[in-house]
């Protein structure tokens, strides 16, 4: 091949592939969709309705939330609520639903939006919550054998009011600095949770849920580290509530999270009044509910040190040290030694627990070591 023609084959594939662009399909969604994320219970609450706008296919997945809307809950016997917007998008009530009322949520934006009516069913309470230990590591090996925790639930209804079911929980846990700071050392994070959790009992022979896998506790993180408590909470559904779950479900593990899908594929029970052709995502829930609490303490082989490469350098010596409390963190220091030394870090999080969690204790935690 001749350098001319080298050259010309260079210069097309160059020009082929600044031609390669991402392909988009088009769906004939607006470019902002209104979600909408709604639940009354039977407990005083809040009970809370969160309204924001998402992009559409293509674009980065984020929603803003939608300030300013006028939202209202009201039932079958003519009780109006109110919400009050307490941070951007997020509206709140602590007025609580009646088992077997229909409750509407109406929202007015730059549009009316109204939910189906939705009737609270009741729900059994959750017989049990408990944990058991898993191996990880092949269990011959105990130098090399690591844990987890996986976290059940039993439940039944023997009166068979309720046959679809979804739970939430959220998780706390205790975490501690491995060096003695005087200040920010024990902390607590608390999480919601991020996936899906539903059961149809309606094809068994017996209204009851016998080992739930709920969740499970990876070693991977030091949830089990010192101690780790998980409340559950546990509502009732109709069958077309499950089934929005259950597509919703399916298609969020198939792409990885709810904003990786195509909105317009999971239709919810809300719509515009005023456009009945305006897609809406979300939906209003309206269920009784019962929680259940477990704690954990125990010790699980394996569970990660979060800690290990915290140590950036040992000072010698008692003059100040330059940038301390700004791009150094002192994690040990004994002025009394000879020669004094300071152990320091680059890393805040390393010297201070805040930097991921909270030093609030939480109420319901106990004062037990």
């Amino acid at each position: 091949m001749t350098i001319k023609r080298s050259i010309i084959v260079f210069l097309l594939l160059l020009s082929g592939a600044g031609c390669i662009t991402k392909f988009v399909p088009e769906t004939g969604e607006t470019d902002e969709m209104i979600v909408v994320e709604g639940l009354l219970t039977d407990q005083e609450g809040p009970n809370t309705v969160i309204i924001s706008k998402s992009l559409p296919l293509g674009k980065v997945s984020s929603r803003k939330p939608l300030r300013g809307c006028t939202v209202r809950i009201s039932d079958d016997s003519g009780n109006n609520y109110l919400l009050t917007e307490q941070a951007p998008g997020t509206y709140t009530t602590y007025s609580r639903g009646l088992l077997g009322r229909k409750y509407t949520l109406e929202i007015q934006a730059d549009h009316l939006y109204r939910s189906l009516p939705v009737e609270m069913k009741p729900v059994p309470p959750i017989d049990s919550l408990f944990y058991q230990k898993v191996t990880i590591a092949d269990p011959g090996l105990l130098s090399q054998r690591e844990e987890g925790c996986q976290i059940y639930l039993n439940t039944n209804d023997p009166e068979g009011k309720c046959k679809f079911f979804r739970w939430d929980y959220t998780e706390t846990w205790e975490f501690r600095l491995p060096y003695a700071m005087p200040v920010n050392r024990i902390c607590w994070i608390t999480l919601n949770s991020p996936e899906i959790n539903i059961k149809n009992t309606s094809g068994l022979s017996e209204n009851k849920i016998f080992r739930f896998p709920l969740k499970f506790v990876s070693n991977k993180t030091d949830r089990l580290k010192v101690k780790y408590s998980i409340m559950v909470n546990q509502y009732s559904l109709n069958e077309d509530e499950f089934v929005y779950w259950e597509k919703l479900q399916n298609v969020s593990e198939e792409t990885g999270g709810l904003y990786d899908i195509t909105p317009s594929s999971i239709p919810g029970n809300i719509y515009c009044v005023d456009d009945p052709a305006e897609k809406v995502l979300g939906y209003f829930s309206v269920s009784a509910e019962t929680s259940r609490r477990l704690f954990i303490k125990e010790n699980f082989l394996g569970v990660i040190n979060l800690y290990t490469d915290c140590i950036s350098d040992t000072i010698y010596g008692r003059n100040p040290i330059q940038g301390l409390d700004s791009y150094i963190w002192i994690l040990d220091q004994d002025l009394y030694a000879l020669p004094p030394f300071t152990i320091v870090t680059e890393k805040k999080g390393c010297a201070d627990c805040t930097v991921r969690g909270s030093t609030t204790r939480p109420d319901f935690w106990d004062g037990s070591e």
